[in-house]
């Protein structure tokens, strides 16, 4: 298995260049990052991202700035193989985030976990004492801090010494934050993880699986708060798949790298 991203292949899809990796092989690229103290940040795209990042040059810019960017949505994957540049499988934000978490413990290596509120955070730290009880956590806050102490949470990351840092923040925050200070926390990892602090603390409920399997994580998101997020994923969606449409009906379909 390869342990070095120059031999992964990449997909060219609605502009945004996309890493064609498994979980397996994710995991052992950041556990390889970790072992040579070389920085690998990772950016997450699906379907509503991509389409934002059309609207949003800042978070273009951040995910393109990214040392690997993966399909964190099956809408995704199934949008690669329509138009002839297969990804071989999602590779979930919050999935990638809980392979690591074990992996940190097995390797011995330190995390740091940053993002969601502090009672969010105490959450957690429980539930990560019971799934992981030899996991070294170097360090954690909550992501309610102004655009100015940024340097001093990077500074704080960096003097934790932690191997792997997780960003529980959302779009585009997280992006436009790693973006600036990834360098500066000193981790050797750095993974972006949206909303997923919430769901293993157990605040929020994740999908079942054959949702999951279905392409429907979304919709069970609606479902659980409708008022806030019908509209977003409404208008997103409808964009993707009339962007889907053109291209397979164009046969504008982009080449391999």
């Amino acid at each position: 298995m390869s342990a070095s991203l120059d031999e992964v292949p990449t997909r060219a899809l609605f502009g945004v260049t996309i890493h064609a990796v498994t979980m397996a092989q994710m995991v052992e690229l950041c556990a390889a990052a970790v072992r040579r103290e070389q920085r690998l940040v990772v950016g997450a795209v699906n379907a509503a991202k991509v389409v934002k990042m059309r609207r949003d040059p800042e978070l273009a810019a951040a995910v393109r700035g990214c040392d690997v960017v993966i399909a964190d949505g099956a809408s995704l994957v199934w949008a690669s193989r329509i138009l002839r540049q297969p990804l071989p499988e999602r590779v979930a934000g919050i999935d990638l985030f809980t392979e690591l978490l074990a992996r940190a413990e097995r390797d011995g290596s330190s995390v740091y976990l940053l993002g969601a509120t502090a009672e969010v955070q105490k959450g957690l730290r429980a539930e990560l004492d019971r799934r992981h009880p030899d996991l070294v956590i170097a360090g954690a806050r909550d992501g309610y801090f102004a655009a100015e102490q940024a340097g001093e949470v990077a500074a704080a990351v960096r003097a934790s010494g932690a191997d792997y840092l997780f960003v529980g923040m959302g779009t585009p925050r997280k992006e436009l934050f790693l973006a600036r200070w990834a360098a500066e926390t000193g981790a050797a990892v750095v993974h972006g993880v949206g909303g997923s602090f919430d769901v293993v603390s157990g605040l929020v409920r994740r999908a079942p699986r054959i949702w999951q399997k279905l392409g429907l994580e979304w919709l069970y998101r609606v479902c659980q708060e409708p008022r806030r997020l019908w509209r977003r994923y409404l208008v997103t969606n409808t964009v993707f798949l009339v962007w889907l449409a053109g291209a397979w009906l164009r046969g504008l379909w982009p080449r391999r790298r």
